[in-house]
C-alpha cells in the first residue's frame, strides 16, 4: 500500500491510500516531481488540481499519474469534510443506502485443486459474504493449455457446488485470454450462472470485450485499468462491459463519481475495484453510499492481507454480508504511523521483490507471493 498524509494550514489532516502492484515507489517519486501542483494550494479545490496534472504537465497520463492524484484527492476530501464536520459521502450527494453489500476476494491461497478451492469457498460462505470471486486459471497469455483449461473448469463446478442460493460467483479472468478462449470458457461455465466474468481480455481492447458479450449471457464486468474518461467513452461506445469497475484509488472518488453518471445513462452499474486496506475499503463504502446504480464492493481483508487492517485506529466489518455505513468526520479513520512504518517493501540485494501476481508464469501465483507491504 501507498499512503499519504497531508495537512493543511490550519492544522486539519487528511489521508490516503492506494495500491500500485510493482510501482509503488514510482508513484511516490512522482508525487515528490508534481509537489508544484499540491502543495500551496487550497485542499477545496481539487478539481484545478486534477486538470493540474492531467493537463498541464503536457503529457499523456497514465496510471501512476492518476493514483498519484487520487490519493491526494482523497487527503483532500478527508480533510474537507473534517472541517464540515461531516462523513465524505455528504460531499458526494448524500446517501442513497444504509448498508453496502460485499464480496470477498483473496480467498484461494490454497493449491489448485477442487477439494482445496471448495473448503476454501465454505470459509467465505461462513463470513456472510453476498458473492465470492476468484481467478481459478493457471498460468496462460491469450490460451490455456487443454490440462489448464479442464482443471480451471473444475476449480469452478467445485466452488458453484457449496455456495448458498443468495450467494453470487463471480470469476475473474485478469485480462489474459483472446476472444476466443473467453467464449469457450463462457459458454462451458454459464451453465453455473456466474454473476459476472471479469476483464477477459486485454483492458485496452475493447472490441474484444464486446465481442465476448456478443457471444455470452454471462454479464462482462472490466474497468479496474482503466484510468481516465476517454478510455471508459469508448467502452460506452461499444458496450463493451455491463458492470464497471472503476476504482477510486486510481481513478478519482469524484472522477469516479461523474463516471457513475455515464455509466448509468447506458443502463451499466458499478461494482468498485477493491483491493486496498482501511482507507481505501472506506472510500469505496462512501463512494457506494451515494450511487444510483451501485451494485457490490470488493473486498480482500478478512483473507488476503488481514494485517493491514492494523494500518488504522479501526476497521470496517462486515456484518450480514453488509459494511454499515460510518457517521464520523472524513473518511473516519486515523492512520497508526507506527505499524505502516514497521512494513517496508521487501528488498533483496537493493531490489524490490515480485509482489507474486505473475499469473502468465508463476505456477503458484493464486498464493499471492510474497506477504503484502505497506
Amino acid at each position: 500500500m501507498t499512503y499519504i498524509v497531508l495537512e493543511t494550514d490550519e492544522g486539519i489532516v487528511g489521508v490516503g491510500e492506494a495500491r500500485v502492484v510493482g510501482r509503488t515507489h514510482t508513484v511516490i517519486e512522482l508525487l515528490k516531481d508534481t509537489r508544484r501542483h499540491f502543495i500551496g494550494h487550497s485542499a477545496y479545490d481539487t478539481e484545478a488540481m486534477y486538470q493540474r496534472f492531467v493537463r498541464d504537465d503536457f503529457n499523456l497520463p497514465g496510471g501512476e499519474d492518476i493514483t498519484a492524484f487520487s490519493l491526494l484527492e482523497m487527503a483532500c476530501l478527508d480533510c474537507q469534510a473534517k472541517k464540515a464536520g461531516i462523513p465524505v459521502y455528504k460531499l458526494l450527494g448524500g446517501k442513497v443506502r444504509d448498508k453496502i453489500p460485499a464480496y470477498a476476494n483473496g480467498w484461494y491461497t490454497v493449491e489448485r485443486e477442487p477439494e482445496a478451492f471448495k473448503n476454501a469457498a465454505l470459509k467465505v460462505v461462513e463470513k456472510g459474504y453476498m458473492g465470492l470471486k476468484f481467478d481459478p486459471f493457471g498460468n496462460g497469455d491469450l490460451e490455456l493449455t487443454r490440462k489448464e483449461y479442464i482443471r480451471s473448469i473444475e476449480l469452478i463446478e467445485a466452488v458453484a457446488s457449496v455456495l448458498p442460493p443468495y450467494m453470487q460467483m463471480f470469476i475473474e479472468m485478469h485480462g489474459r485470454f483472446a476472444p476466443h478462449q473467453a467464449i469457450e470458457i463462457a459458454k462451458d461455465i454459464e451453465k453455473l450462472k456466474p454473476g459476472w466474468i471479469e476483464e477477459p481480455c486485454r483492458p485496452d481492447d475493447l472490441g474484444a470485450h464486446a465481442l465476448v458479450m456478443a457471444h455470452t449471457n454471462i454479464p462482462i464486468a472490466t474497468g479496474e485499468r482503466l484510468y481516465t474518461p476517454s478510455e471508459y467513452r469508448e467502452l460506452f461506445e461499444k458496450r463493451s462491459a455491463n458492470i464497471i469497475q472503476v476504482d477510486p484509488t486510481n481513478f478519482g472518488v469524484l472522477e469516479a463519481k461523474k463516471l457513475a453518471f455515464m455509466a448509468e445513462a447506458y443502463s451499466m452499474v458499478i461494482a468498485p475495484h477493491n483491493v486496498g486496506g482501511v482507507i481505501s475499503t472506506l472510500a469505496g463504502i462512501h463512494l457506494m453510499a451515494t450511487l444510483r446504480n451501485g451494485k457490490i464492493l470488493e473486498h480482500f481483508n478478512n483473507f488476503a492481507d488481514k494485517e493491514v487492517k492494523n494500518a488504522g485506529n479501526w476497521y470496517p466489518e462486515i456484518v450480514d454480508g453488509h459494511f454499515s455505513l460510518p457517521d464520523k468526520p472524513g473518511w473516519g479513520v486515523d492512520l497508526n504511523i507506527d505499524f505502516i512504518e514497521s512494513r517496508p517493501p521487501q528488498i533483496k540485494d537493493g531490489v524490490i521483490l515480485d509482489p507474486g501476481l505473475n499469473m502468465f508464469s508463476k505456477s503458484d501465483w493464486q498464493k499471492r507471493g510474497q506477504k503484502a507491504y505497506i
